[in-house]
C-alpha cells in the first residue's frame, strides 16, 4: 500500500509531498523538506484497522465558499472550493484569555502577550456566516482560551439559540461552573452541552498538564449539573502517553456511574508542536487504533475493537433523510481516519453493553443504503420507505443480548423519527446511550491535506472565513490572532486590570 498526499514541513510549515505506506503492521507517513530534511511519523497504529475503516469513506460536497483557490490546500482556507464537507460543528474562540496557564495549551493570552477577543457584533457576524452555509451549520461551540471569562457569554448563548443553531456547546475547564448560580444562568440562556476538560481520575495528569490538581473542580461541576438538572456533559480528556493513557478505563467507568448527566467522552490524543525528535515522536504518538486497544484492555473487553466505527459510517443516514424530506441535511462526511466512536448502554447493574452487541449495525447500514438506491430508481413514497424500514428493524435486534433497562420499542420509534428529520428524537436517542469517541486532530508531523479537505469541524473567524480545525491550529491561528488582537498590557489598561494576581478574574 502506498498513497501520495501533501503535508507540511514541521519546521518551516511549507507544503511538501508526503507518502503514506504500510510498515510492520502500522501506517506510516514519510516526507522530505528540501531545507529541513526527512520526517517520519505513525499515521495509524494498526494497518488492518486502517483498511477496515477505508470501506466507510464518504466524500461530501459544499455549495457555498468564502475564498478562492490561489495557493492550494491548506493555504486557501476557508472554505475554498477544494473543501468537501460543510460545517457540522463550528468553533468560535470568543477569547484567548484564561483563568489557567496550562503547559500544553496552544491558545493563551498569557503566553502570546496579546488578547484576542472578538466583539459581540463580530461574533454575531461569524454566526451569520455559518448559518448562510447550505445546509446551515447546526452546532456551535464557544471556545477559547476559557470562554467563561467573558461577561457576555450568556448573551452569546441566547443569540445562538435565536439564530437557529440546534446545538450549543461550551468548551470549558469548569472553574467558573463551581458557581451553581452561574451554571443555572448558562442553562437558562439555552446551553445544550458542557464540553468539560477532564484528564483523569487521579491528580497526576492535572499536575503535569494543567499545573494544578483540578480533579475536585471537575467532580464539583458534575455534582452541580445534577443539582440544577443540566444533563448533557461530554468529558474531554487530552490523552498523553505515560501521563493518563492508563486512566482510559477509569474515565469510562466514571462516566457510566454518572450517566444521568454525562452523555459522552471525547478522547483527544495530544498534538505535537515545535521540534520533536523522531524517537520521541514514534514512542509518544497515540493514534486511534492505540486508543481503541486501550479501551479494550482497560474495560476487560466489555468494549472492543469491533464496537467502534469511523465518523462517516453514519453519512448514508443523512443521505436517506435528504431524499425523504427533499431538504439538504448536515452530513458527517469527515475523513474515515479522523475519528471513531461507539455507543454503549449502562445496564441496571452498571455493566457496559455496546449498541453493536445487540443491534446488527452493518445490517442497518445496508438497509439504509438499499433504500437510498430504491429511491434513486423509482418514485417510492416516503411513507412506504419508512414502513419497510420499520418492518425490517426488529429483525436486526437480538432481544436476548439487549440491556434489561432498554425499551427496544422506544429505540425503534426514535430511529424512525430521526429518519423523518426529527432533531428532538435524535437528541433523545443520544440520551439513552453513552458515546465513547476519539478525535485525532493533526499536527505538522502527521498532517494530511486529504483529511483537511474532508474536515467538518471548523473555526469561524472575524474576517468571514470558515477554516478547518487542523489547518487553523497548525497554520492560520497565529495569523488570525495577530490581525485581531491587542497587546495584553494595553487590554489590561483598558479594562483596569492589574498583575498576575488578577488572572482568575480575567
Amino acid at each position: 500500500m502506498e498513497k501520495k498526499t501533501l503535508s507540511l514541513c514541521p519546521t518551516c510549515l511549507k507544503r511538501i509531498p508526503a507518502t503514506i505506506v504500510e510498515e510492520d503492521g502500522k501506517i506510516i507517513i514519510k516526507k522530505t523538506c528540501p531545507e529541513h530534511g526527512e520526517f517520519k511519523d505513525i499515521y495509524w497504529g494498526d494497518a488492518n484497522l486502517y483498511k477496515k475503516f477505508e470501506k466507510y469513506e464518504f466524500v461530501g460536497k459544499i455549495s457555498i465558499t468564502n475564498t478562492k483557490i490561489k495557493n492550494g490546500c491548506p493555504l486557501d482556507c476557508g472554505l475554498c472550493p477544494n473543501h468537501k464537507s460543510t460545517t457540522i460543528l463550528a468553533n468560535i474562540d470568543i477569547t484567548n484569555r484564561c483563568n489557567l496557564n496550562c503547559p500544553i495549551c496552544f491558545a493563551n493570552a498569557n503566553k502570546s502577550g496579546k488578547v484576542y477577543e472578538p466583539s459581540f457584533e463580530e461574533i454575531k457576524r461569524m454566526m451569520e456566516n455559518l448559518r448562510r452555509e447550505i445546509p446551515p451549520t447546526p452546532a456551535i461551540q464557544f471556545a477559547g482560551g476559557e470562554p467563561t471569562v467573558r461577561g457576555d457569554l450568556p448573551e452569546l448563548i441566547k443569540l445562538a439559540n435565536e439564530m437557529g443553531f440546534l446545538h450549543i456547546q461550551l468548551a470549558t475547564n469548569g472553574i467558573k461552573l463551581k458557581n451553581i448560580n452561574y451554571l443555572k444562568k448558562l442553562k437558562e440562556a439555552g446551553l445544550s452541552t458542557i464540553y468539560l476538560q477532564f484528564d483523569g481520575l487521579s491528580e497526576r495528569p492535572y499536575l503535569i498538564a494543567r499545573g494544578k490538581n483540578l480533579l475536585p473542580i471537575k467532580q464539583k461541576v458534575i455534582e452541580n449539573c445534577k443539582k440544577v438538572g443540566f444533563d448533557s456533559v461530554v468529558l474531554v480528556p487530552t490523552l498523553v502517553r505515560g501521563v493518563n493513557d492508563g486512566e482510559v478505563g477509569d474515565i469510562i467507568r466514571y462516566a457510566a456511574e454518572n450517566v444521568n448527566v454525562i452523555r459522552g467522552i471525547n478522547f483527544q490524543p495530544v498534538s505535537f508542536t515545535g521540534r520533536v525528535d523522531e524517537k520521541t515522536l514514534l514512542e509518544g504518538r497515540i493514534t486511534i487504533p492505540d486508543f481503541i486497544k486501550l479501551v479494550e484492555e482497560q474495560t476487560g473487553g466489555d468494549i472492543s475493537e469491533e464496537d467502534f466505527y469511523p465518523v462517516p459510517s453514519v453519512a448514508p443516514i443523512s443521505v436517506l433523510v435528504e431524499k425523504l424530506t427533499g431538504e439538504k441535511k448536515p452530513t458527517l462526511s469527515a475523513h474515515q481516519h479522523c475519528g471513531t466512536s461507539t455507543y454503549v448502554f449502562v445496564d441496571e447493574d452498571g455493566k457496559l453493553i455496546p449498541l453493536t452487541r445487540f443491534i446488527d449495525v452493518e445490517g442497518f447500514l445496508e438497509l439504509i443504503k438499499e433504500k437510498i438506491e430504491e429511491l434513486g430508481r423509482s418514485k417510492m413514497h416516503d411513507v412506504r420507505v419508512l414502513g419497510e424500514i420499520a418492518i425490517k428493524l426488529p429483525s436486526l435486534i437480538d432481544l436476548n443480548k439487549a440491556p434489561k433497562s432498554v425499551n427496544i420499542k422506544k429505540i425503534i420509534d426514535l430511529i424512525l423519527s430521526v429518519l423523518k428529520s426529527d432533531y428532538d428524537a435524535l437528541a433523545e436517542l443520544h440520551y439513552h446511550m453513552l458515546m465513547i469517541s476519539c478525535m485525532h486532530f493533526m499536527d505538522p508531523y502527521n498532517f494530511d491535506v486529504r483529511r483537511v479537505q474532508r474536515c467538518c469541524i471548523h473555526y469561524a473567524t472575524p474576517d468571514n472565513r470558515i477554516i478547518p480545525f487542523c489547518s487553523y491550529n497548525t497554520l492560520h491561528r497565529q495569523e488570525v490572532e495577530d490581525k485581531f488582537s491587542i497587546p495584553l498590557e494595553e487590554w489590561k489598561k483598558i479594562h483596569r486590570i492589574g498583575g498576575d494576581d488578577d488572572r482568575d478574574d480575567y
